[in-house]
């Protein structure tokens, strides 16, 4: 048997039990790619080379026992493999964070906010905050696109902090990046950024009730914006927009993912002027404001 046959075979297991995706993968065949290459030892973006390797009976083995624990545990493969990739950058992962999939790392990797404001030519007394860090991969991709930058990295959960200080050591980073923990803007009390880049929780109750069990794998505080009661995705958006002012620097921006909550956004912000970011996944999951604008519409 080839790798890719070995892949095509565990495809159609994937297939066949209808598995969830949307963790790095959107298809039954890359993510049993994913898997396969992982057991086998292989780079995941060798399979062009690999594709006409046999695979010994006892490899192959291996790699399908691996895609049936997916199967049987409804665990994101990240979760299996302990490492999952964003904007071609491996992080390392687990059950403290949700898989890293921010589309925010596709603004950062096209240089979307380039043109609004030129982190670069701040030099050293540029400060970027990545809030609700999770396993610090959107600071990591921030220290890696603005070098002099000043990068903070806040999050709620001790745990989440814990793998995120994995990957900042992973990465050579333990001395551009600063952690903090804390809830919301109150981890950086007193500080104030040039930019805020923020993949908070804000998946509604209704959205919520309906995840797939990959989903539900996942820490809830990461993903459910309904943790003082609300309905509608927001509430830790809410507080976020009142008190982002205080914490931007003159010509500041805030750049916030809010995925399908698009509607949700627009009726609870109705007069806030935000520019929307494209992106693969839509034009209207990633938006870019500013104080000045956040200001007014307080």
């Amino acid at each position: 048997m080839t790798v890719t046959a070995l892949v095509e075979q565990a495809a159609e297991r994937l297939d066949q039990a209808q598995v969830a995706y949307g963790h790095g993968t959107t298809n039954a065949f890359d993510e049993a790619a994913w898997l396969v290459l992982w057991a086998l030892q292989h780079p995941l973006d060798a399979l062009d080379d690999v594709a006409e390797q046999p695979v010994a009976e006892a490899d192959a083995a291996r790699a399908l026992a691996l895609v049936d624990e997916r199967i049987r545990s409804r665990r994101p493969a990240a979760y299996l493999t302990g490492e999952a990739w964003l904007q071609g950058v491996p992080f390392t992962v687990d059950e403290r964070v949700i898989v890293p999939r921010s589309l925010i790392a596709e603004v950062l990797a096209e240089g979307l906010i380039d043109a609004w404001i030129d982190v670069d030519a701040l030099g050293p007394r540029a400060r970027v905050l990545d809030l609700c860090t999770g396993n610090g991969s959107l600071a990591v991709l921030c220290a890696m696109a603005w070098p002099q930058a000043q990068v903070s990295a806040a999050d709620l959960s001790a745990d989440a902090l814990a793998v995120a200080a994995l990957n900042l050591q992973r990465h050579g980073l333990t001395e551009r990046i600063r952690l903090y923990p804390g809830d919301g803007l109150a981890a950086v009390a007193g500080q104030t950024f040039d930019l805020i880049v923020c993949n908070p929780p804000y998946v509604n109750a209704g959205s919520m009730a309906a995840l797939p069990p990959e989903y539900r794998a996942e820490p809830e505080m990461a993903l459910c914006g309904n943790r003082a009661g609300g309905q509608d995705g927001m509430d830790f958006i809410r507080p976020l927009l009142a008190q982002a002012p205080a914490h931007l620097s003159e010509g500041g921006l805030l750049v916030l993912e809010i995925g399908h909550e698009r509607e949700f956004f627009e009726a609870a912000f109705p007069t806030l002027e935000v520019l929307w970011l494209p992106c693969t996944a839509g034009d209207d999951q990633v938006l870019l404001t500013s104080r000045e604008a956040l200001l007014a519409q307080a």
